[in-house]
């Protein structure tokens, strides 16, 4: 490879000197030069170079640097271009990686000018002395620089290779990486499917159009006229399209748990719809992916529970009403103050027995019925805490109220008298000794205010969380058997919801709670008291 351009330039420059020149004279030294050339072409051909040492071959370009110039100094005057022909040979020495090479090149650039006078028998003359000088000056100079840019090549070519087997490296993780989500979206139970920013599928583990996940991961939003029908939470009314899942998902819009309805007949799914949008590393919205969970079992065994807690509940009633109207129809007649005495256990028991099964079938109904009319909640709280002083004061408690002036609106006052019970009721009982329970109306704008704040014994953050949810009750009410259901506060937020209102819960575990109640509707703006004395707009009860 390196061999040959030489060969062929060194024939070609011989027969175009031939051509151009007729009188050119074919010695006999000149010839023998030529075989030179021609054998040391057979040498690179023949030899298995790849058996022998690395450096062995530079042998060959030490010795055309001697052939070159004794075929220049053999031919006549039009053949010293031929010196030209040194750098095919320079070029080879100094283009490996070991310095040595330039030092290798200049040398062998200097024998090529100084040995062939004298094997030849020609002589030296001052042209001679010239080359014999400044020849293998400016051949180092070219040797030198094919060394550095052939450094530069090896070092770039380094670069290469270490960044294409970085690229490969990371092409085996990304193909691993791949296999693994491809696995991970076959083995999971949840439908999955990511989006792109123009709401494209690019990533399912769900077949479009199979089944009724697949139906709601169509690119066609499922509202009857493809697919499966997909309704709300009623299961009667299909969902509008801008509501559809996908469509919400495809605009960038995020929602946690929405159960919505697939199907129709006894082939209905019910499913929870979970949205996360993909952002890059700016921030901008470059997708989302919706995740579908069947839930139709624990929906129907929701159902099952709720119909058969408000059957008991239905059931238990009867005999409960007539079990109070007996013993009440008992206390009338002047009994034995022991047995008076007994009796009045039985019917407090029975009226706390009475309470649970009513509040049994709100909760199980999940629905509460309310008659909104013209109402003070200041009003109502008063006599709420005031029927809960004695309750109070048995268990060491102070209670207050603190009201500024009338909070009048459009809201039911035996429902929200129920819901301050409640909150009232769990703020005492989770109070030590010594606490203080506060109750707080105001009104702020268009909206009326009830916090219930106590200093009892306060919930942890995985408390909170579930503070709402039926039936449940904290590690604290389990371990001082605290009495009650868990179902206070999920009652209290249902009767609050269905007046338009909100409900939240603040709490430091070890330092109290605080129930905020926000009802719309108030059409009486906060006035202060007048009053000179102080302490004369706090009120006491």
């Amino acid at each position: 490879m390196f061999q040959l351009p030489l060969s062929i330039t060194m024939l070609l420059v011989v027969v175009l000197a031939a051509i151009l020149h007729p009188a050119f004279e074919w010695t006999e030294p000149f010839l023998y030069t030529l075989l030179g050339h021609l054998l040391l072409l057979a040498v690179c051909a023949l030899v298995p170079w790849e058996r022998l040492p690395e450096r062995a071959t530079l042998s060959i370009p030490m010795l055309d640097c001697l052939a070159i110039g004794l075929t220049r100094e053999a031919g006549d005057q039009y053949l010293s271009v031929l010196g030209f022909l040194l750098v095919f040979p320079v070029v080879w020495l100094s283009y490996g990686p070991q310095r040595s090479g330039v030092i290798i090149a200049v040398l062998a650039s200097f024998v090529s000018v100084a040995l062939p006078p004298a094997i030849l028998g020609t002589g030296y003359t001052s042209a001679s002395f010239i080359r014999i000088v400044l020849l293998p000056v400016v051949l180092g100079a070219m040797a030198l620089t094919t060394y550095g840019v052939a450094k530069a090549l090896r070092q770039q070519r380094l670069r290469l290779e270490n960044q294409e087997a970085e690229v490969r490296r990371l092409l085996a993780a990304s193909e691993n990486r791949e296999q693994l989500l491809g696995t991970v979206m076959d083995t999971v139970s949840v439908a999955v499917c990511a989006l792109d920013d123009k709401g494209r599928t690019i990533l399912t583990n769900q077949h479009p159009g199979s089944g009724p996940a697949g139906t709601i991961f169509m690119d066609t939003p499922a509202d009857g006229g493809a697919g499966l029908p997909v309704y709300g939470i009623d299961r009667k009314q299909p969902l509008p399209p801008e509501r559809h899942p996908r469509l919400r998902a495809a605009r960038g819009e995020p929602f946690t748990d929405e159960l919505v309805w697939v199907g129709s007949g006894t082939g209905q799914r019910a499913y929870s719809a979970t949205c996360r949008l993909i952002t890059t590393a700016e921030g901008r919205h470059s997708g989302a992916v919706m995740a579908l969970t069947d839930v139709t079992a624990l929906v129907e065994a929701l159902s099952a529970k709720d119909q058969f807690v408000a059957n008991v509940s239905h059931e238990l009633r009867t005999p409960l009403t007539s079990i109070l109207g007996y013993l009440a129809l008992a206390l009338d007649e002047g009994l034995d103050p022991d047995v008076e005495h007994s009796l009045g256990v039985a019917k407090r028991n029975a009226e706390r027995l009475l309470t649970l099964v009513g509040d049994l079938l709100s909760t199980a109904s999940g629905t509460v019925t309310i008659t909104p009319r013209p109402a003070d909640l200041a009003e109502v709280a008063a006599q709420r805490v005031e029927a809960a002083q004695s309750r109070a004061k048995s268990g060491g408690v102070t209670l207050n109220l603190q009201t500024d002036g009338p909070a009048t609106g459009c809201f039911d006052p035996d429902r929200m008298g129920q819901a301050i019970d409640n909150l009232v009721s769990n703020a005492i009982k989770y109070t030590l000794a010594g606490g203080t329970v506060t109750v707080r109306v105001s009104t702020s704008g268009e909206n009326l205010t009830c916090e219930v704040a106590d200093t009892g014994v306060g919930m942890t953050e995985e408390d909170l969380a579930q503070a709402f949810t039926r039936f449940f009750r904290t590690a604290k009410a389990h371990s001082s058997a605290i009495p009650g259901a868990g179902l206070g506060l999920a009652i209290t937020r249902t009767i609050i919801e269905n007046h338009r209102g909100s409900i939240t819960l603040s709490s430091t575990h070890g330092k109290g709670t605080t129930a905020t109640i926000t009802l719309p509707d108030a059409d009486a703006v906060a006035r202060p008291l007048v009053s000179s004395e102080p302490g004369a707009g706090l009120s006491n009860s």
